[in-house]
C-alpha cells in the first residue's frame, strides 16, 4: 500500500482517534496531578521553615551586632564554680545585648570546656599570668563600650548587670556590694568577701568601667614590689583612675554573690600572711593612706591589736598593772568567741602584724 493511502486510512480510524484523545486525557490529568503535588510540597516546605525564620528574626533583634555591655570573667582551674557564674550571668535581667569573655588564665582542669558550653567568648592564655592579665586579654577582645568584671567563684544577682550599667550613665567607675551565696552558713575561719559600701579597693569581683577610661588611663597592672599576681591590681587602676579625674560611684542594688569555701584555723592564720603586700599597695597608691585609720593602721583591728601589744609590752616594762588597760578594745572583740576560735584569732594577728612589719620594711612605708 503506497504511504499517502496509509496515513490516510489511519487518520480516518475512529478507533485511533478515540485512543489518541484518551491518551491526551490521561497525560493532561497526570501533570495536574503532579503540579498540585509540587505545589502542596513547596507550601509544606514554607510552613515548616517558618518557625525558624521566626526566631532567627526573635534572636536578631534582641541581640545586636555590637553588644552594650561586655562581661570579663578570669579564670584559673575554676570549672567547680564557673558553671554557677555564667548561669547567673545568662539569667540576668537586662535590656541592651550583652557578651560574656571567659578568659581562662593557663587553667590544668575543664574550666574552658565549662565556658564553652554556656556559648561564652573564650580566651585561653598558654601560660598563667594572673588576673590582672587575665582582664586585660579579657578587655582586648570584648566588643561593648561598657565592661563589667566579677570573678569566676561569684553569682551575680539578676538586677546587677541592669543597675551597673544604669549607674555608668553618671559616671566612668561603678562599684557594688559583695556578700556571702545566700543560705550558706559561714564559719569563723572560712574564706569568702564582702564589701557593704563605697570601697577603696575597687574589688573587681564587682566593678564596672567605660571603655574609654581604660583608653585614657591604661589596663590593669601588677602592684610593684608585690611577690603575688592576685594582690591590689584592681585597687591599683581604681585609684590611677580617680588621679585621671574619673567620676566613681557605687550602685548599691549592683549586687554579686561571693561563694564560701571552708577552711581551718590553720589555713586562715597562713592567710594572714598576705598582709605583707599593703605596704607596697599604700605605696604605689599613696591616696589609699587616707582611707586607713588614724593614716597609719590597716584597720580597727590590727589597730586594737597593736594596742593590746603596747600596753603589755608597757606593763612589763615598768611592772604595773595599770597599761594592760589599753588591751580592753581588743579583749573585747574576742571575748564572744569560743576559746579555739579566740586562740586562732590571736595566732592570725600576730602573724600578721609581723607581715605588716616585713612589708613596711621592704616598701619603705609604715602600715601597722
Amino acid at each position: 500500500m503506497p504511504a499517502a493511502a496509509s496515513r490516510r486510512s489511519r487518520s480516518a480510524s475512529p478507533s485511533a482517534q478515540k485512543r489518541a484523545t484518551s491518551g491526551r486525557r490521561y497525560c493532561r490529568r497526570l501533570s495536574t496531578k503532579y503540579h498540585a503535588s509540587s505545589r502542596a510540597r513547596a507550601s509544606q516546605k514554607r510552613a515548616i521553615s517558618r518557625p525558624g525564620r521566626a526566631i532567627r528574626r526573635v534572636i536578631a533583634r534582641t541581640v545586636p551586632a555590637v553588644p552594650v555591655v561586655s562581661v570579663i570573667v578570669p579564670a584559673h582551674d575554676a570549672a567547680a564554680t564557673l558553671g554557677r557564674t555564667l548561669a547567673a550571668l545568662t539569667a540576668q535581667r537586662f535590656d541592651g545585648g550583652f557578651e560574656i569573655v571567659v578568659v581562662d588564665d593557663a587553667s590544668s582542669d575543664a574550666t574552658a570546656a565549662v565556658a564553652e558550653r554556656a556559648g561564652a567568648h573564650v580566651v585561653r592564655q598558654a601560660r598563667r599570668a594572673g588576673p590582672a592579665a587575665a582582664r586585660n586579654a579579657g578587655v582586648a577582645v570584648a566588643r561593648g563600650e561598657l565592661l563589667a568584671f566579677t570573678d569566676a567563684d561569684c553569682e551575680p544577682a539578676p538586677s546587677w548587670l541592669a543597675a551597673g550599667a544604669a549607674a555608668l550613665r553618671d559616671a566612668d567607675l561603678v562599684t557594688g556590694p559583695i556578700a556571702p551565696t545566700p543560705g550558706v552558713a559561714v564559719g569563723p575561719f572560712d574564706r569568702t568577701l564582702r564589701v557593704s559600701g563605697p570601697s577603696p579597693l575597687f574589688e573587681s569581683a564587682n566593678l564596672f568601667a567605660r571603655r574609654a577610661l581604660f583608653e585614657r588611663v591604661g589596663s590593669f597592672e601588677r602592684v610593684r614590689g608585690v611577690d603575688s599576681a592576685h594582690f591590689g591590681e584592681d585597687a591599683l587602676f581604681g585609684w590611677r583612675a580617680r588621679r585621671a579625674g574619673a567620676r566613681v560611684a557605687y550602685a548599691p542594688d549592683a549586687v554579686v554573690h561571693h561563694a564560701v569555701f571552708p577552711r581551718g584555723a590553720r589555713g586562715y592564720v597562713g592567710e594572714r600572711t598576705r598582709l605583707r603586700h599593703f605596704p607596697a599597695l599604700i605605696a604605689a597608691a599613696p591616696e589609699l593612706r587616707g582611707e586607713l585609720p588614724a593614716g597609719v593602721f590597716l584597720s580597727r583591728r590590727t589597730a586594737a591589736f597593736d594596742l593590746a601589744l603596747a600596753g603589755a609590752l608597757a606593763a612589763a616594762a615598768v611592772r604595773a598593772p595599770w597599761p594592760l588597760l589599753a588591751a580592753v578594745p581588743y579583749a573585747r572583740r574576742h571575748l564572744r568567741a569560743a576559746p579555739g576560735t579566740a586562740a586562732a584569732y590571736l595566732a592570725g594577728d600576730v602573724v600578721g602584724a609581723v607581715a605588716l612589719l616585713y612589708g613596711s620594711a621592704t616598701a619603705r612605708t609604715l602600715v601597722m
